[in-house]
Protein backbone atom coordinates (compact mmCIF):
# COMPACT_ATOMS: atom_id res chain seq x y z
CA UNK A 1 0.00 0.00 0.00
CA UNK A 2 1.42 3.04 -0.93
CA UNK A 3 1.60 5.94 1.75
CA UNK A 4 0.53 9.39 0.76
CA UNK A 5 3.25 12.34 0.47
CA UNK A 6 3.05 14.73 3.09
CA UNK A 7 1.81 17.78 1.53
CA UNK A 8 4.82 20.61 1.45
CA UNK A 9 3.87 22.84 4.26
CA UNK A 10 2.44 26.66 2.70
CA UNK A 11 3.76 29.31 4.90
CA UNK A 12 6.69 31.64 6.28
CA UNK A 13 9.86 30.08 7.48
CA UNK A 14 11.83 32.35 9.95
CA UNK A 15 15.24 31.36 9.86
CA UNK A 16 18.55 32.11 11.89
CA UNK A 17 21.10 32.41 9.01
CA UNK A 18 24.54 31.23 9.99
CA UNK A 19 27.59 32.88 8.65
CA UNK A 20 28.92 32.12 5.87
CA UNK A 21 25.98 31.03 3.87
CA UNK A 22 24.64 33.11 1.57
CA UNK A 23 20.41 34.04 1.39
CA UNK A 24 20.83 31.96 -1.92
CA UNK A 25 22.52 28.97 0.17
CA UNK A 26 20.21 29.24 2.94
CA UNK A 27 16.65 29.43 0.32
CA UNK A 28 19.04 25.66 -1.57
CA UNK A 29 19.20 24.11 1.80
CA UNK A 30 15.54 25.14 2.35
CA UNK A 31 14.75 23.76 -0.58
CA UNK A 32 15.75 20.17 0.30
CA UNK A 33 14.17 20.48 3.67
CA UNK A 34 10.56 21.34 2.58
CA UNK A 35 10.93 19.43 -0.51
CA UNK A 36 9.29 21.86 -3.10
CA UNK A 37 11.30 24.18 -5.62
CA UNK A 38 8.79 27.18 -4.95
CA UNK A 39 11.25 28.99 -2.25
CA UNK A 40 12.16 32.61 -1.75
CA UNK A 41 13.35 35.18 0.62
CA UNK A 42 12.17 38.46 2.25
CA UNK A 43 15.45 41.01 2.02
CA UNK A 44 19.15 39.35 1.88
CA UNK A 45 22.02 39.22 4.02
CA UNK A 46 25.85 39.59 3.62
CA UNK A 47 27.74 36.16 4.08
CA UNK A 48 29.07 37.40 7.28
CA UNK A 49 25.82 38.41 8.39
CA UNK A 50 23.68 36.19 10.90
CA UNK A 51 19.96 36.39 12.18
CA UNK A 52 16.75 36.74 10.86
CA UNK A 53 16.18 35.63 7.07
CA UNK A 54 12.29 35.74 6.62
CA UNK A 55 11.63 32.75 3.49
CA UNK A 56 8.41 32.04 1.92
CA UNK A 57 7.28 28.66 0.90
CA UNK A 58 4.92 27.98 -1.47
CA UNK A 59 2.47 30.59 -1.56
CA UNK A 60 4.02 32.34 1.01
CA UNK A 61 6.14 33.33 -2.06
CA UNK A 62 4.07 36.06 -3.12
CA UNK A 63 4.04 37.77 0.20
CA UNK A 64 7.82 38.32 0.29
CA UNK A 65 8.17 41.56 -2.11
CA UNK A 66 5.85 43.12 0.41
CA UNK A 67 7.82 42.09 3.55
CA UNK A 68 11.05 43.14 1.97
CA UNK A 69 9.96 46.56 2.59
CA UNK A 70 9.59 46.69 6.05
CA UNK A 71 12.11 48.25 9.08
CA UNK A 72 15.05 46.17 10.14
CA UNK A 73 16.71 45.66 13.44
CA UNK A 74 20.23 44.86 13.97
CA UNK A 75 23.12 44.13 16.25
CA UNK A 76 26.90 44.84 14.90
CA UNK A 77 30.36 45.66 15.83
CA UNK A 78 32.07 48.61 14.15
CA UNK A 79 35.72 49.12 14.06
CA UNK A 80 37.24 52.25 14.19
CA UNK A 81 40.59 52.63 12.67
CA UNK A 82 40.80 50.95 9.65
CA UNK A 83 38.94 51.25 6.33
CA UNK A 84 38.07 47.58 4.04
CA UNK A 85 37.33 47.48 0.47
CA UNK A 86 33.79 46.02 1.29
CA UNK A 87 33.35 48.36 4.24
CA UNK A 88 32.95 45.21 6.55
CA UNK A 89 35.82 42.51 7.51
CA UNK A 90 35.58 39.94 4.55
CA UNK A 91 37.62 42.62 2.61
CA UNK A 92 40.96 43.51 2.64
CA UNK A 93 42.35 46.37 4.78
CA UNK A 94 43.11 49.69 2.44
CA UNK A 95 44.07 52.03 5.33
CA UNK A 96 44.49 51.80 8.79
CA UNK A 97 44.84 54.89 11.52
CA UNK A 98 45.44 54.95 15.17
CA UNK A 99 42.24 55.24 16.77
CA UNK A 100 42.86 55.87 20.21
CA UNK A 101 42.26 59.82 20.13
CA UNK A 102 38.55 59.75 18.87
CA UNK A 103 36.40 60.67 22.13
CA UNK A 104 33.26 59.06 23.06
CA UNK A 105 31.35 62.58 21.70
CA UNK A 106 32.70 62.68 18.74
CA UNK A 107 31.71 59.17 18.01
CA UNK A 108 28.34 60.15 19.75
CA UNK A 109 28.44 63.23 17.07
CA UNK A 110 29.13 61.23 14.17
CA UNK A 111 26.23 58.75 14.83
CA UNK A 112 24.02 61.62 14.93
CA UNK A 113 24.83 62.61 11.70
CA UNK A 114 23.86 59.17 10.71
CA UNK A 115 20.69 59.29 12.61
CA UNK A 116 16.84 60.53 10.64
CA UNK A 117 16.26 60.47 7.26
CA UNK A 118 19.92 60.53 5.79
CA UNK A 119 21.63 60.35 2.34
CA UNK A 120 23.43 56.95 2.01
CA UNK A 121 25.89 56.07 -0.82
CA UNK A 122 25.89 51.89 -0.63
CA UNK A 123 29.07 50.05 -0.46
CA UNK A 124 30.57 49.51 -3.98
CA UNK A 125 30.67 45.76 -3.36
CA UNK A 126 27.17 45.51 -2.86
CA UNK A 127 23.94 43.89 -5.18
CA UNK A 128 22.76 47.59 -5.99
CA UNK A 129 23.06 47.40 -9.99
CA UNK A 130 24.18 50.14 -11.88
CA UNK A 131 23.49 50.62 -15.52
CA UNK A 132 21.89 46.98 -15.31
CA UNK A 133 25.55 45.52 -13.57
CA UNK A 134 25.76 44.36 -10.33
CA UNK A 135 27.93 46.91 -8.10
CA UNK A 136 30.08 44.10 -6.63
CA UNK A 137 30.58 43.01 -10.56
CA UNK A 138 31.97 46.04 -11.50
CA UNK A 139 33.90 46.33 -8.15
CA UNK A 140 35.51 43.15 -8.60
CA UNK A 141 36.95 43.84 -12.36
CA UNK A 142 38.12 46.71 -11.27
CA UNK A 143 36.03 49.27 -12.77
CA UNK A 144 36.08 52.90 -11.49
CA UNK A 145 32.40 53.83 -10.75
CA UNK A 146 30.23 55.83 -8.48
CA UNK A 147 26.83 55.00 -6.74
CA UNK A 148 24.59 57.86 -6.02
CA UNK A 149 23.36 58.28 -2.78
CA UNK A 150 19.79 56.96 -2.00
CA UNK A 151 17.28 58.77 1.21
CA UNK A 152 17.36 56.26 4.01
CA UNK A 153 15.69 56.18 7.53
CA UNK A 154 17.87 55.43 10.64
CA UNK A 155 15.49 55.15 13.18
CA UNK A 156 17.78 54.39 15.66
CA UNK A 157 21.80 54.23 16.34
CA UNK A 158 22.88 53.74 19.80
CA UNK A 159 26.29 52.54 20.97
CA UNK A 160 26.24 50.30 23.93
CA UNK A 161 29.48 49.66 24.32
CA UNK A 162 33.41 50.93 23.47
CA UNK A 163 36.37 48.70 23.77
CA UNK A 164 40.06 49.66 22.71
CA UNK A 165 42.23 46.97 20.99
CA UNK A 166 44.93 46.66 19.13
CA UNK A 167 45.06 45.26 15.34
CA UNK A 168 47.63 42.63 14.33
CA UNK A 169 50.29 44.93 13.86
CA UNK A 170 49.35 46.94 16.73
CA UNK A 171 47.37 50.00 15.37
CA UNK A 172 45.14 51.00 18.05
CA UNK A 173 41.53 50.87 17.25
CA UNK A 174 37.79 51.02 18.92
CA UNK A 175 34.86 48.59 18.73
CA UNK A 176 31.96 49.78 19.04
CA UNK A 177 28.99 47.14 20.00
CA UNK A 178 26.15 48.97 18.76
CA UNK A 179 22.46 48.83 17.46
CA UNK A 180 20.61 50.00 14.66
CA UNK A 181 16.84 50.49 13.37
CA UNK A 182 16.33 51.06 9.85
CA UNK A 183 14.48 51.11 6.73
CA UNK A 184 15.31 48.47 4.27
CA UNK A 185 17.70 49.23 1.51
CA UNK A 186 20.05 51.16 4.39
CA UNK A 187 23.39 49.17 4.47
CA UNK A 188 24.67 48.82 7.88
CA UNK A 189 28.39 48.56 6.65
CA UNK A 190 28.15 51.98 4.85
CA UNK A 191 26.89 53.47 8.66
CA UNK A 192 30.22 52.00 9.83
CA UNK A 193 32.41 53.41 6.75
CA UNK A 194 30.59 56.74 7.46
CA UNK A 195 30.93 57.07 11.14
CA UNK A 196 35.27 56.36 10.22
CA UNK A 197 35.07 58.95 7.99
CA UNK A 198 33.29 61.39 10.21
CA UNK A 199 35.98 60.47 12.90
CA UNK A 200 39.02 60.26 10.30
CA UNK A 201 40.49 57.80 11.29
CA UNK A 202 38.10 55.25 8.99
CA UNK A 203 35.92 52.18 10.11
CA UNK A 204 34.13 48.93 8.93
CA UNK A 205 31.98 46.41 10.10
CA UNK A 206 33.57 43.08 12.26
CA UNK A 207 29.77 41.70 12.99
CA UNK A 208 26.43 41.82 11.90
CA UNK A 209 23.53 40.12 13.40
CA UNK A 210 19.82 40.60 12.56
CA UNK A 211 17.40 40.54 15.05
CA UNK A 212 14.19 41.60 13.52
CA UNK A 213 12.87 41.58 10.34
CA UNK A 214 9.31 43.81 10.58
CA UNK A 215 7.04 42.15 13.08
CA UNK A 216 9.42 38.74 12.69
CA UNK A 217 11.68 38.69 15.72
CA UNK A 218 14.76 36.76 16.56
CA UNK A 219 13.45 34.23 19.59
CA UNK A 220 11.07 33.04 16.09
CA UNK A 221 13.95 32.06 14.46
CA UNK A 222 15.23 28.40 14.03
CA UNK A 223 18.71 26.96 12.69
CA UNK A 224 19.22 25.44 9.56
CA UNK A 225 19.72 22.34 11.82
CA UNK A 226 16.69 22.77 13.79
CA UNK A 227 14.56 23.22 10.39
CA UNK A 228 15.73 19.79 9.40
CA UNK A 229 14.60 18.32 12.60
CA UNK A 230 11.18 19.79 12.71
CA UNK A 231 10.47 22.32 9.97
CA UNK A 232 8.11 25.65 11.32
CA UNK A 233 6.27 27.27 9.37
CA UNK A 234 4.19 29.93 10.38
CA UNK A 235 0.56 29.80 8.13
CA UNK A 236 0.23 32.20 5.09
CA UNK A 237 -2.86 33.70 7.31
CA UNK A 238 -1.23 34.26 10.71
CA UNK A 239 1.98 35.78 8.93
CA UNK A 240 0.42 38.09 7.11
CA UNK A 241 -1.83 39.35 9.86
CA UNK A 242 1.65 39.80 11.78
CA UNK A 243 2.85 41.93 8.97
CA UNK A 244 0.15 44.12 7.43
CA UNK A 245 -3.46 45.74 8.46
CA UNK A 246 -6.35 43.50 8.91
CA UNK A 247 -9.77 44.36 7.21
CA UNK A 248 -12.38 42.04 7.87
CA UNK A 249 -14.96 41.38 4.93
CA UNK A 250 -18.41 40.01 4.29
CA UNK A 251 -19.53 37.75 1.79
CA UNK A 252 -20.20 40.20 -0.48
CA UNK A 253 -17.47 42.22 -0.51
CA UNK A 254 -15.31 39.01 -0.75
CA UNK A 255 -17.17 38.17 -3.87
CA UNK A 256 -16.33 41.56 -5.07
CA UNK A 257 -13.11 41.43 -4.42
CA UNK A 258 -12.39 37.79 -5.77
CA UNK A 259 -13.46 39.35 -9.24
CA UNK A 260 -11.44 41.87 -8.94
CA UNK A 261 -13.84 44.54 -8.18
CA UNK A 262 -11.88 47.40 -6.51
CA UNK A 263 -14.81 48.01 -3.78
CA UNK A 264 -14.37 51.00 -1.19
CA UNK A 265 -11.48 50.92 1.44
CA UNK A 266 -11.59 52.13 4.90
CA UNK A 267 -9.33 54.51 6.00
CA UNK A 268 -6.43 53.18 8.42
CA UNK A 269 -4.33 54.46 10.75
CA UNK A 270 -1.01 53.84 8.32
CA UNK A 271 -0.61 53.43 4.92
CA UNK A 272 1.10 50.26 3.05
CA UNK A 273 -0.36 46.35 2.34
CA UNK A 274 -4.21 45.83 3.70
CA UNK A 275 -4.44 41.56 4.35
CA UNK A 276 -8.21 40.61 4.13
CA UNK A 277 -9.76 38.46 5.47
CA UNK A 278 -13.47 36.44 4.86
CA UNK A 279 -16.04 36.30 6.91
CA UNK A 280 -15.03 32.42 8.03
CA UNK A 281 -11.71 34.03 8.88
CA UNK A 282 -10.01 32.96 5.82
CA UNK A 283 -7.08 34.97 4.33
CA UNK A 284 -8.66 36.16 1.06
CA UNK A 285 -6.39 39.01 -0.82
CA UNK A 286 -3.58 41.21 -0.45
CA UNK A 287 -5.06 45.08 -1.71
CA UNK A 288 -3.18 48.62 -1.32
CA UNK A 289 -5.22 51.76 -0.85
CA UNK A 290 -5.70 53.35 -4.47
CA UNK A 291 -7.83 56.61 -4.33
CA UNK A 292 -9.87 54.76 -1.56
CA UNK A 293 -10.54 51.56 -3.45
CA UNK A 294 -8.98 48.55 -2.83
CA UNK A 295 -6.44 47.53 -5.56
CA UNK A 296 -5.25 43.47 -5.39
CA UNK A 297 -1.38 43.29 -5.43
CA UNK A 298 -1.84 38.98 -4.30
CA UNK A 299 -4.57 36.43 -4.19
CA UNK A 300 -4.64 33.85 -1.95
CA UNK A 301 -7.96 32.31 -2.04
Amino acid sequence: MKHKATPTPDGLVIVDKPAGFTSHDVVAKMRGIARTRRVGHAGTLDPMATGVLVLGVERATKLLGHLALTEKEYVATIRLGQNTVTDDAEGEVTSSADASGVTREAIDAGVAKLTGAIMQVPSKVSAIKIDGVRSYKRAREGEDFDIPARPVTVSSFTVHAVHATETEDGTPVQDLLVSVVCSSGTYVRALARDLGADTGVGGHLTALRRTRVGPYRIGDARTLDQLQEELTVMPVAEAAEAAFQRWDVNEEQARLLGNGVRIKVPLFETTGPIAVFGPDGRFLVLVENQGGKAKSLAVFA
